[in-house]
């Protein structure tokens, strides 16, 4: 896709924010029409069409640090420095269904499988994955993978083989299911990574630091090799996430602005006053078409 093609463009005004409290993430549902967003130790759930909010989640002691849609169940989950995962029922009136105890440390981010309807797996910040199961209300799996510095998790959709977990310069690959590292750590960040991000397909991991965005190839039979990386000095990178319809363009949020790089054609451009502060969240939903963008200044924007 040329450069030229490398255009998003914001749907519909920003929603609003509660005043001084900023947006730290958000996701889409990927089968539905429902947008949420995290707000310090509440998420609020908003209808994209018509856009407006349907209710909030309480019950966190502390920040929330993560929320996740399942891919395949009207469910979502959030993880908190209070050590908790709790599961709510997305679709009716957000019914806490579980919650989950027994991480030493605060849980930074959590992700469902694509394949598993039952399993959710979180992250704490002292790199201790833990696997839950939602019917059972137990813990399957406790893995401590390294000790200390962890920013980031993500789980391979579609195919769920593989479990993506950063700390500091560092991604170490997992099986999804049993947590067991699968293979030698990814390396070639100079700073710290920020987030990790999967293509649709599952074939490919985006790692982003502080100022540039590496790609490893999860195709059959590259299982982690390096594809090529994109220089984004003084950009100060924070998320990604591909974008739903155009595959190879990956959708990277900075301080202020959106970087769009095509990573097939490896062209990218900058999207300037895409927001006032730094764009902490990016999620893409598969129907719609849609990517929404949380920033610290205090605003979702909705983009296509």
């Amino acid at each position: 896709m040329p450069t030229k093609s490398l255009v998003l463009v914001r749907l519909q005004k920003p929603v609003p924010v509660q005043e001084k409290l900023f947006v730290a993430t958000c996701h889409l549902m990927a089968n539905s029409l429902l947008l949420v967003v995290m707000i310090k130790r509440q998420v609020v759930l908003w209808s994209t069409e018509p856009l407006q909010p349907k209710y909030s989640l309480e019950g966190h002691s502390w920040l929330i640090t993560d929320v996740r849609f399942s891919p395949s169940m009207s469910r979502l989950a959030t993880s908190s420095f209070d050590k908790t995962v709790r599961v709510w029922d997305a679709e009716n009136t957000g019914d806490l269904l579980r919650i989950f105890t027994g991480h030493p440390r605060p849980v930074i981010c959590l992700d469902f499988h694509p394949n598993k309807e039952d399993m959710i797996c979180s992250f704490d910040s002292d790199g201790e994955v833990r696997c839950w199961s939602i019917n059972n209300n137990s813990c399957l799996n406790c893995v401590k993978v390294f000790k200390g510095g962890a920013t980031h998790m993500r789980i391979q959709p579609r195919k769920g083989k593989y479990l993506a977990a950063a700390s500091e310069k560092v991604i170490y690959i997992l099986d999804a299911e049993t947590q067991l590292v699968c293979r030698s750590p990814l390396q070639g960040h100079i700073k710290k990574i920020q987030s990790v991000c999967w293509d649709p397909t599952g074939d490919y991991l985006a790692s982003v630091s502080l100022d540039s965005v590496r790609i490893w190839s999860f195709a059959s039979g590259r299982d982690g090799e390096f594809v090529r990386e994109l220089d984004c000095s003084g950009k100060l990178l924070c998320s990604s996430v591909f974008h739903p319809t155009y595959p190879s363009l990956l959708v990277i949020g900075c301080y202020k602005t959106l970087e769009l790089w095509d990573v097939r054609e490896n062209n990218s451009m900058t999207l300037n006053n895409a927001h006032d502060a730094l764009v902490a969240g990016l999620a893409a939903s598969s129907q719609s078409g849609q990517i929404a963008s949380a920033s610290h200044d205090q605003t979702v924007k909705l983009w296509k």
